[in-house]
């Protein structure tokens, strides 16, 4: 048996609560930064790419840091947000959600975008000369052909968001019952004398939850190129 105490369950909750609602948020906008830049050719996207894929090359201590200036109380975007509709990011589990949703927006977008430059423009282009606008074309064609790709981001997104630690502690602290997450706990753990045991069961949790993520992705991806 695992014998999960009661801070254990309450951070594996909040962990997914966290993870679910960070790919919630941010998954609509991979999509359509995924669709923009597979099928858009326009200024910045060179720039646009880069900056996608800034979190996986930033030490997460710095993205932290930076979501702490933008959204803390006094950061010009949390304070508007905090004023005028009482959103409350820093030392909130809101903020721990913001901080998943950014490291693994990247893992969202790339298969998102590879899944789009795998579908033929030319049936979208036909959808169109029968008469449907870009969006229901974008409804009806290209995004049904591309479904599993965005599944495939989703799950990869939620397995990242389900182990962010170094931006979202920096953010947010460490916070029992708040902002204390899996990677959290475990951490504060391993600072606490006998807390090895507890740490260990976090940790297998952790990584069956995170496999299970990998094999479901590997196969969709394998029934997204079989269907080729």
């Amino acid at each position: 048996m695992l014998d999960l105490t009661a801070e254990d369950l309450v951070a594996i909750a909040l962990s997914v609560k966290v993870a679910t609602v960070a790919v919630a948020a941010s998954l609509p906008v991979a999509v359509l930064v995924g669709y923009a830049l597979a099928r858009w050719r326009f200024p910045g996207r060179a720039a646009l790419n880069a900056a996608v894929h800034l979190p996986l090359v930033l030490p997460p201590v710095v993205t932290g840091f930076a979501l702490l200036l933008l959204f803390g109380r006094r950061g010009p975007i949390g304070a508007f947000l905090a004023d005028h509709f009482g959103l409350v990011f820093a030392f909130r589990w809101t903020g721990a959600a913001l901080a998943a949703a950014v490291m693994s927006f990247p893992l969202m977008v790339r298969p998102v975008r590879l899944a789009f430059e795998a579908v033929d423009p030319r049936l979208s282009s036909a959808a169109r000369s029968l008469g449907a606008n870009r969006l229901w074309s974008f409804a009806l064609v290209d995004f049904p052909l591309a479904a599993n790709g965005v599944l495939v981001g989703a799950i990869l997104g939620f397995a990242k968001a389900l182990g962010e630690f170094g931006a979202t502690i920096t953010f947010v602290s460490s916070i029992p019952g708040e902002t204390r997450t899996i990677p959290a706990a475990i951490y504060a753990l391993l600072q606490a004398p006998d807390g090895d045991a507890s740490a260990l069961r976090l940790a297998a949790i952790s990584a069956a939850i995170a496999v299970a993520a990998l094999l479901a992705s590997e196969a969709l991806q394998s029934r997204l190129g079989a269907s080729k």
